[in-house]
Formats: structure tokens, sequence, C-alpha cells
């Protein structure tokens, strides 16, 4: 894969994972004027699998675990079809939009550490691909195993462990929707929970609901929830008022912050303990259970 297919697979990988059915679209929008010569085009083998890819969402949760292990399942069986690393990474996305079991992370690991076995990827301007980024974070995060012996994967690992190091000793100031201002360090004796997000982000919008009533269960215990959006107060506010959302929500337009925290998904969570340390993370959506998990790691139960 070339630099010029290597950006057509990052912004395809993304932009899939947040609104399937505006993906090609999208992805050709997001290219630059080179890259928008490289669409994707589905081979017979890999469409029926797209398809079943773009209605994954629209399944019961229930449904979605059998459904998720039967496409890794079907991946993984493709032969090297040109586009098999991109269904891999799609699938991957949409399986850690919540919880849908160890077992189902476990298969869909397995199909992008094959599928990357089998079609290894170039590093991109010194940095590893973004595939082997998303492993690594299945890995590190998602406590799933993967035996990938690759150059690649493992400065993937070590890029993880810096990002982490450097999001421990990140502060920042910004302002609410009222203008007043927080800073993420004058917050110790506070469990804080920073979560990115976006009013057009379908995962974002499922977990807020959990997020406002662990807010309100664990407000008088010092839990502290800074929702940070890059979008502008007209969009946000009417948004949060019409879901009843109280707990905090600061604006971030020029996303400094996000940048700093090495956000390029959403949603994404932090948590940080009464003492300011960094104890817990996810790299998509949370379920309650999920979020409660996250939370008893800085000592509310």
């Amino acid at each position: 894969m070339n630099a010029i297919r290597q950006q057509s697979f990052t912004s395809a990988v993304r932009l899939l994972e947040c609104c399937f059915a505006l993906a090609l679209l999208a992805t050709l929008a997001a290219l630059p004027l080179r890259a928008q010569q490289t669409t994707i085009v589905w081979t017979p083998q890999e469409q029926p699998i797209v398809d079943q890819l773009k209605g994954l969402r629209k399944l019961p949760d229930d449904e979605r675990v059998g459904a998720t292990q039967k496409l890794a399942l079907q991946i993984r069986q493709l032969p090297a079809v040109p586009n098999k690393l991109i269904l891999a990474s799609l699938l991957t996305g949409l399986s850690t939009e919540g919880d849908f079991g160890h077992d189902t992370l476990q298969e869909v690991t397995n199909t992008l550490a094959d599928t990357l076995r089998q079609q290894p990827q170039p590093e991109v301007k010194g940095q590893p691909a973004e595939a082997y980024i998303q492993l690594a974070s299945l890995v590190r995060y998602e406590h799933v195993q993967a035996s990938l012996d690759n150059p690649q994967y493992r400065a993937a690992m070590a890029k993880l462990e810096a990002d982490d190091l450097l999001r421990q000793k990140i502060n920042f100031t910004l302002n609410d929707l009222n203008s007043k201002s927080w800073t993420l360090q004058d917050l110790h004796g506070k469990v804080v929970l920073v979560n990115f997000w976006a009013t057009w982000c379908p995962p974002c919008r499922k977990e807020m609901p959990d997020l406002e009533s662990l807010y309100r269960q664990f407000g008088p215990q010092g839990l502290v929830v800074l929702a940070i959006s890059d979008e502008d107060a007209a969009k946000v506010k009417p948004f949060l008022e019409a879901r009843g959302i109280t707990y905090t929500v600061l604006l971030d337009p020029g996303r400094k912050v996000t940048g700093s925290f090495q956000v390029d998904g959403i949603p994404k969570s932090f948590v940080y303990d009464r003492e300011g340390k960094l104890v817990a993370q996810s790299i998509d959506m949370r379920t309650r259970q999920q979020f409660l998990a996250m939370l008893a790691q800085a000592g509310l139960h």
C-alpha cells in the first residue's frame, strides 16, 4: 500500500466508523487532492460483508454479539482481497462500541492480527500504520491477546505507552457553556471523568444517558464529569437541554485539548483519581457497567 493508498485507508476507517452510510462520499472529501483519485471499490466477495457492517448498529446488542463474531470469521476467511484490511479495521471500530464480551473482542482481534500478518502495511511518515495502532489499542485497553511479530506493532505499543504518560501530565483550562473556567489540575480531591464527544456522533449520544445517571449517583461523592466538544455553543447547548444533560460540558473550539490527549476518534473517556492519577480510559463508547468498572479504579463504588 503506497502513501496515497494509506491515506485513503486511514480516512476511510475513521469516517466509516463514525457514519457508514455517508462514508464513501466523506472519504473523498476528506482526502488531499491527489488521494481523492483513490476510491474504494468493493469486490463481489467483499460487498456482502460491507452490507452486514452497514447494518450492525441497527441490531439489538444481544444480536450484535453473534453478528460481530460471524463477521470476524467471514473476514478472516477471505483471501487476500484488496480491501480485506479495511473491512477488518471497520469491524474493529464497531466492535468496541459498548460491551459485546471479551470473546467477541478476541475474535475481532484475531481477525485484525491475521489480516496484518497477511497484508503488512508500511510506516507512515515514520509512524506505525493506523491498523497497528488499532491492534495495539485493543490489546492495551481492551485486555485481549494478539500475536504479531512485527516492528510496527511493537512501535505502536510503545507509542500508546508514551501517549498515556503525556496524558498523565496534561493540564488544561477550558470554559463551559456559561463561560465558567475549569482547570483539570484544580480538581485534585475529586474523581474526574474527561469525555470527548460530539453531537453528530451516534455512540456518543448512546452513552450520554449512562454518563448523566452516573454523574447524579456519584456527584455527591466527588465525581466531576468534564465532557469536551469542539463544536459551537449554539449547537451544543440546545442539544444538551433537549436531553436533560446536567454534567459539565466544556468547549474546545481550536481542538488544542483534544489534540493534546491524542484523540482522533470519539467518544473517548479518561478517569483521574483524587490524586490526579490517570487510572482508566476507554477507546470508544462505554456502557453503564463499563463506566462503573472505570470509576471503581478511582475508588468510586
